[in-house]
């Protein structure tokens, strides 16, 4: 069967910004004819060699492998290079927003200034940490098995798309962000890495993994399929395995879901309240009471245990990282 190359019209609204000329951003708008074989990257140059010249944007290997070219289309993050426009039309329909990774960063259209991305990056070791004799007498074989553990988060190819649709590093600029961590994770799970620092960083409150609302944006938009968000979450475990967790809420709300699991097969949002927050729980008490009005909590006595207890029970112990400490 003969492949066929269909065109059908788009428009595009495109967010326009110079730092050095603007004082708020705008948008042009664009008609443009696009065809079932283009991709993202295809439209920003039809934009720039046909229509106008001063439009910026980064771009440079157009295989995937940079990650220089990323924006964001109807806010969803996209690696221009990889994006078809066939699946981004079914997606959003014939009318498209282009934008860059993060207006607040924006310097000129789709390029922002990464400053942060960099720091955050650098911020968990992105290295491995060895004590290597300058000239070695043999090599330092990793098995394949040892380099499975690697989970692929060596493949990232740092494009920013999972840390800019981060709804924390939007809002806490402390917060590491989930490229940070895929890094951090690469060189954890790494057997050669002899770093005591990069997980008690990584697992410490505010810049560390603990801040994450497991949204699954950043799994959603990795152009490479990493799946940072299982990298956080196994950046938990190895906390708990090497005694890296402080004694804070969020830990003690992790291992208070453990408890209660453990205890009865469901889970007590009362009682995971209570074990996490401590005394601190009595400014929750007017929102306690209207969601006890409302039926929202049951009291103790009313909640059930599982019929299947001993299987569950072997579960948590066979899956626990958890320290009885907390």
């Amino acid at each position: 069967m003969e492949h066929k190359i269909t065109t059908q019209q788009v428009k595009f609204k495109v967010f326009r910004f110079n730092s050095d000329e603007d004082y708020l951003p705008y948008y042009d708008e664009y008609d443009i004819e696009v065809t079932s074989e283009d991709v993202v990257l295809d439209i920003l140059n039809k934009i720039k060699w046909e229509l106008d010249g001063s439009f910026s944007y980064r771009r440079s290997c157009r295989h995937g492998i940079c990650g220089a070219c990323a924006i964001k289309v109807n806010g969803r993050s996209t690696l221009a290079c990889k994006e078809s426009m066939t699946d981004m039309i079914e997606l959003f329909g014939d009318e498209l927003t282009f934008e860059p990774l993060s207006k607040k960063r924006a310097v000129k259209d789709m390029i922002i200034d990464k400053a942060d991305f960099w720091q955050k990056n650098e911020a968990v070791q992105p290295y491995l940490v060895s004590d290597v004799e300058e000239e070695p007498e043999t090599e330092h074989i990793v098995s394949p098995e040892d380099a499975e553990k690697l989970d692929e988060a060596d493949l990232c190819i740092q494009c920013g798309a999972c840390h800019y649709a981060c709804p924390v590093v939007e809002v806490n600029d402390d917060f590491f962000g989930p490229a940070a961590f895929a890094k951090a994770y690469r060189f954890e799970a790494d057997v050669r890495d002899e770093s005591n620092s990069r997980i008690v960083d990584v697992n410490a409150p505010k810049q560390g993994v603990w801040d994450c609302v497991k949204c699954f944006e950043c799994a959603e938009v990795c152009p490479k399929d990493i799946n940072p968000i299982e990298k956080i979450t196994k950046l938990h475990q190895m906390g708990f395995e090497k005694g890296a967790v402080d004694n804070n809420v969020a830990i003690r709300h992790s291992v208070g879901f453990k408890h209660s699991i453990k205890k009865r097969g469901v889970l007590d949002e009362g009682g995971l309240v209570l074990y996490s927050e401590g005394t601190s729980i009595v400014k929750h008490i007017p929102v306690a009471f209207k969601m006890f009005k409302k039926g929202k909590i049951a009291m103790p006595w009313e909640i059930p245990t599982s019929d299947n207890m001993d299987e569950i029970k072997k579960l948590v112990a066979s899956s626990s990282t958890t320290k009885e400490r907390f």
